[in-house]
C-alpha cells in the first residue's frame, strides 16, 4: 500500500459514522426550469388535483419532458418537494435510501434513528433501516411531495423493494412520485384497482399542436400552420421529436426531411435523424458532442483535459447557452449532462465513428478525476477503459470509506468488477479486502474461499516487504478465523501483534484475539491481561467491536470467578460502547442477558435476548470462537428461563459451527456440557418466537417486503423450495397462518421493526 492510503488499514473500519458525508448536493434539487421551455398547465392541474391519490407514476420513453413537468410543478407548487434525482449508483440500498432521508429531513426533521440505521455497516435494509425510515415518512406532520426521477435506473432488488414499502407509507396530504423509462416498483395493478395511483404516460406527455407551435417558436423557427402540422402529425406530438427536428432546420436542414415517421413506441432516436442532425453541425462542435458522449457529467476543464483540445471549455458555455439538450446540474453554470436521449444518440454516433477511442477517453476522464480528488468518478471510469491497476489502487484507496458509510453493496460491486478479471490473484490487498468483508457480514462460505486464496498468496514468505500492511492484517485474519484450531490461532495472533509493530500499525486487535486465543487454551488470567491491555489504549487505537468484545470477555471472566458486579458493570459498558457507535453485538447482547437474569431482572433478560435474535445470524462459523461462544452464553440464559427449545436450536447451530471449526479448545468441553444438560430435559420444549433459527432470523426481514419466495430465493441465494419451507417453520413458531399475520407477529414481538 501507498503514502495516500489510510494508515490504519482497515483497522478501524468498524467506527459509525454518520449518515453518508459525500452527498451530491445536485441530486436533491429539482433540475432548473429553462426559459422557454413549454408549460402544461393541463397536466399541472392534474397534478395538483391528485386527490387521494398518493402515488403518482411518471413513465415515458425518453424525450418525453417527463423531468420538466416535474420541475415545473415543483416551481409552482406550495407543497415543498423532497427531490432525488437517481443515477447508477444508487444501486446500493443504503446510498439510495440515505438521498431519501435527507431529501425528506431537510424539510422535516425524520429523527437520528432512522440515520443511525443507515451509517451502520451491519443494519439490515429490509429489517432495520426500511422499516425505521417508512415510519417516519408515515409518521410526518408537513405534507411533502417526494419525487424519485429516473427509477428506471434501480435494477438492485433492496432498492426497489424499499421504494415499494415507501408507497405504502404516504401521509395524507403527501405524494410519492416514482418516474422514469418503465413501469415502477410498486404494485400498480392494486394500486390501480383501489384508486390510489395517478398515472402519466407518453399520451398524456404528448404535445398538443398548439404546444408543438410553442415550442417551434422559441427554437428560433417561424413556420406556417401547414408545416407545423405535418412536423406534429409525424412526430406524434413527441417533444424530443420536435425539438431535434427545430435544431436540424435551424442549422440548415430542409423541412420534408426533419421529421421521419415514427412512433412513441418505436426506436425513438432513429439513425436517420442522428445522422442529419449530426451533418449539419460543424465539424469540432460535431466531434465535441460526440467524443463528451461518455461522460456522465462534464465541466470545462473536463472536456479540455478528455478532448486534449483548447477551446472545449469555451465549445461547452457555447452549447449551454443554445442547447436545450445541455441539462444544467448546478446553480453557478459550472457543471451539465446531456438529456439523457441526445446523450443516447451521440454515444450510438461515437461507438459507430471511433470504437477504438472510447476506452482512451475514459482515461483521460479517469486522470483527471482523480487529479481533482474526485476519486469515485475516477474509479468509474478507470473501469470503462478497463484499466485494472488503477482501478486496483482506487478501490483501495476507497473502500474503507465507503465501508464506514455502510455502502457495502457499493464495495461488494467493485470486489464482483475486480475478480471478474481474477485481479484477487495478484493482488493481495484485494484477496484481504474480500476476506474481511465476507467475514463481517456473516457469508461463510465466501469466507472460505477467499480464506483459501489467502493462505496461497506470497508475502507468506516474508519476500515481498512493500505488502507489509497487507500481509499483516491476513495474519490477523487468519487467526479470527481460527481455521486450524487454537494452538495455529494463538501463533497468528501472536505473528499479527509482530507485524503490527514492524508496521507501526496502531492498532489493538491482535491484543484481543491473543487473549481469545490464551482463554481457549485455559489460560484465563493471561486472556485477561490481553484484554485489559486492549482497553487501556482504546481511545487511540480500538475499533468499538473490539473494545466490547474485549469487555465482554472480562466479563465472562469475572462471571467465572463469582464476581457478578463486576460482570454487570463490564457487561453494561459493552453494551454502552455499542449503543454509542450504532452498533448491536451478539456477545454483548449475552453478557448484558446473563448478568440480568442473575439479579433476577427477566424483562430484561429476555430483551437482551430478543436484541440477540435480530443480530445472532450475522455471526458464523467465519469467526466461529465468537459464534460458539456467544450461543453457548445465550443458550445458557434461555435453559435459566426454562425455554428448552429455543436452548436446542442455540446449540445445534452450536453443533454446525463445531463441524466447521472442531478445534475450538475449551469451547468444545463448554458445548459438551451445554449438550449433555440439554439431553437431561424432560420439560415441554413446544417452538415459539424464540427458537428461530439463524437461518429463519435472515429469512423473517424479507417477508416484509413485497418478494415473492421465488424473488427471495434469488436475493438470497436458495432454493424457492428452502425459502417456503422456512417460512413456513417461521409461521408455526409466530403462531400465524399467513405471512402478513407473521410479519405483524414479530413486529409486535419486536423482532422486526416498523
Amino acid at each position: 500500500m501507498n503514502d495516500t492510503d489510510v494508515r490504519d488499514w482497515p483497522g478501524r473500519m468498524h467506527r459509525a459514522g454518520g449518515a453518508l458525508a459525500d452527498l451530491t448536493v445536485s441530486k436533491l434539487l429539482p433540475p432548473l426550469v429553462r426559459p422557454g421551455i413549454i408549460g402544461r398547465p393541463s397536466l399541472l392541474d392534474r397534478l395538483a388535483d391528485g386527490g387521494p391519490r398518493r402515488i403518482v407514476s411518471v413513465v415515458a420513453p425518453p424525450g418525453y419532458g417527463k423531468t420538466t413537468l416535474l420541475s415545473h410543478w415543483a416551481r409552482r407548487s406550495d407543497v415543498p418537494f423532497a427531490w432525488v434525482s437517481v443515477d447508477e449508483r444508487d444501486n446500493d440500498p443504503k446510498v439510495l435510501l440515505t438521498y431519501v432521508a435527507e431529501a425528506l429531513d431537510a424539510i422535516e426533521p425524520l429523527g437520528e434513528r432512522v440515520f443511525d440505521a443507515l451509517a451502520s455497516p451491519g443494519s439490515s435494509v429490509p429489517g432495520s433501516v426500511v422499516p425505521r425510515l417508512a415510519s417516519a415518512f408515515s409518521s410526518r406532520i408537513t405534507p411533502v411531495v417526494l419525487v424519485l426521477d429516473d427509477v428506471h435506473l434501480l435494477h438492485n432488488q433492496e432498492c426497489r423493494g424499499a421504494l415499494s414499502v415507501l408507497a405504502e407509507h404516504v401521509p395524507d396530504g403527501s405524494r410519492l412520485v416514482l418516474a422514469g423509462r418503465e413501469q415502477p416498483p410498486v404494485r400498480v395493478a392494486r394500486l390501480r384497482a383501489e384508486g390510489r395511483i395517478l398515472e402519466i404516460g407518453p399520451a398524456d406527455l404528448s404535445l398538443t399542436r398548439a404546444e408543438a407551435a410553442a415550442l417551434l417558436l422559441d427554437a428560433g423557427l417561424e413556420l406556417d400552420a401547414g408545416e407545423v402540422a405535418d412536423l406534429h402529425r409525424r412526430a406524434e406530438g413527441w417533444p424530443a421529436g420536435l425539438y431535434l427536428a427545430a435544431l436540424y432546420l435551424r442549422e440548415g436542414g430542409s423541412l420534408p426531411d426533419a421529421v421521419v415517421s415514427f412512433g412513441g413506441d418505436d426506436q425513438l432516436v432513429s439513425q436517420y435523424i442522428e445522422a442529419e442532425l449530426l451533418a449539419q453541425i460543424s465539424q469540432p462542435q460535431r466531434v465535441f458532442l460526440t467524443r463528451t458522449a461518455m461522460l456522465g457529467r462534464m465541466s470545462g476543464a473536463l472536456c479540455e483535459a478528455v478532448l486534449e483540445q483548447p477551446g472545449s471549455a469555451a465549445t461547452l458555455a457555447e452549447l449551454a447557452r443554445s442547447n436545450l439538450l445541455l441539462v444544467p446540474l448546478d446553480r453557478r453554470g459550472h457543471w451539465y449532462r446531456y438529456h439523457h436521449l441526445f446523450r443516447d444518440m451521440l454515444l450510438a454516433e461515437l461507438r459507430r465513428q471511433e470504437p477504438g477511442l472510447i476506452p482512451v477517453l475514459h482515461q483521460r476522464a479517469a486522470e483527471w478525476f482523480e487529479h481533482n480528488g474526485l476519486l469515485e468518478e475516477a474509479l468509474e471510469h478507470s473501469m470503462c477503459a478497463e484499466n485494472v491497476d488503477m482501478a486496483v489502487r482506487l478501490v483501495e484507496r476507497l473502500w474503507l470509506a465507503a465501508y464506514r458509510q455502510a455502502r457495502v453493496t457499493t464495495v461488494e460491486g467493485w470486489l464482483r468488477w475486480l475478480e471478474d478479471r481474477d485481479v484477487p490473484e495478484g493482488h493481495p490487498t484485494i484477496a484481504v479486502l474480500a476476506l474481511f468483508l465476507a467475514m463481517q457480514t456473516g457469508r461463510p462460505g465466501e469466507a472460505e474461499r477467499w480464506a483459501d486464496l489467502v493462505d496461497r498468496l506470497p508475502y507468506r514468505d516474508g519476500t515481498q516487504p512493500s505488502d507489509g500492511y497487507t500481509g499483516a492484517w491476513a495474519v490477523l485474519l487468519r487467526a479470527m478465523s481460527c481455521r486450524q484450531g487454537v494452538e495455529q490461532m494463538r501463533e497468528d495472533a501472536d505473528e499479527a501483534a509482530r507485524r503490527f509493530a514492524e508496521e507501526r500499525i496502531t492498532e489493538s486487535a491482535p491484543a484481543l484475539f491473543q487473549g481469545l486465543a490464551c482463554v481457549l487454551s485455559g489460560d484465563l488470567e493471561g486472556g485477561d491481561a490481553y484484554f485489559q491491555t486492549v482497553l487501556s489504549v482504546r481511545e487511540e487505537t480500538s475499533t468499538p467491536e473490539t473494545v466490547a468484545v474485549a469487555l465482554g470477555e472480562r466479563s465472562l471472566l469475572a462471571m467465572a470467578r463469582g464476581e457478578w458486579s463486576r460482570a454487570e458493570i463490564l457487561a453494561e459498558q459493552a453494551g454502552a460502547v455499542l449503543h454509542r457507535a450504532k452498533f448491536e453485538g451478539t456477545l454483548a447482547c449475552a453478557v448484558q442477558a446473563r448478568t440480568a437474569l442473575h439479579r433476577g431482572d427477566i424483562p430484561v433478560a429476555r430483551q437482551h435476548l430478543l436484541n440477540a435474535q435480530r443480530v445472532r445470524p450475522a455471526l458464523t462459523y467465519a469467526i466461529p470462537h465468537l459464534a460458539v461462544q456467544a450461543r453457548i452464553e445465550l443458550a445458557r440464559v434461555h435453559l435459566g428461563l426454562a425455554d428448552i427449545a429455543a436452548a436446542r436450536t442455540l446449540m445445534r447451530e452450536i453443533d454446525e459451527v463445531l463441524r466447521h471449526r472442531p478445534a475450538l479448545g475449551s469451547l468444545v468441553g463448554e458445548a459438551g456440557v451445554l449438550r449433555a444438560q440439554l439431553a437431561a430435559e424432560r420439560g415441554s420444549a413446544i417452538a415459539g418466537p424464540s427458537a428461530l433459527t439463524a437461518a429463519e432470523l435472515r429469512v423473517l426481514p424479507m417477508l416484509a417486503t413485497h418478494l415473492s419466495f421465488p424473488g427471495i430465493g434469488a436475493e438470497m441465494f436458495l432454493s424457492p423450495h428452502t425459502v417456503k419451507s422456512q417460512a413456513m417453520s417461521i409461521y408455526r413458531k409466530l403462531e400465524a397462518s399467513s405471512r402478513s399475520q407473521a410479519v405483524a407477529r414479530a413486529r409486535e414481538l419486536g423482532l422486526l421493526e416498523g
